[in-house]
């Protein structure tokens, strides 16, 4: 079965200081299973990855070489269909989250699928919406 995956998880498995059991169980899971990210997902992914080479703590080469191993990875972008920003803004608003983070909860809400994420306030505003979590 797929999920939704929270840039906090697919982040962990490049950068081992974030890496735990959880995150590499989740990176076990795409080799039989599909994940789902929102449009927004890239961005983040390019941002985190960005800031690494700023910061000096990743080089500009391995950043190309993550981007790589991703694209190689069973990631479904959700590029349609999505909520408004009115709607997105309703969701953060009622659970207490980022706009970013509402994305996530809302893809795993529109397509009925458990949620994979590192990050404290998205899994409880999960568990408070009905929404699984990944294991």
């Amino acid at each position: 079965m797929a999920f939704v995956l929270d840039n906090s998880v697919a982040v962990a498995w490049f950068f081992p200081s974030q890496a735990n059991s959880y995150t590499n169980a989740m990176a076990k899971r795409l080799e039989t299973e599909k994940a789902w990210v929102p449009a927004l997902w890239q961005l983040e992914i390019a941002n985190v990855l960005r800031t690494a080479c700023v910061r000096q703590k990743l080089v500009h080469t391995h950043a190309r070489d993550i981007f790589s191993a991703l694209n190689k990875l069973p990631i479904q972008v959700d590029q349609g269909g999505g909520p408004s920003g009115k709607q997105l803004f309703e969701l953060a608003m009622r659970y207490q989250l980022s706009s970013y983070d509402a994305a996530y909860l809302e893809l795993a809400m529109r397509l009925g699928l458990d949620l994979a994420t590192q990050d404290q306030a998205l899994k409880d505003a999960a568990l408070a919406a009905h929404v699984s979590l990944a294991n």
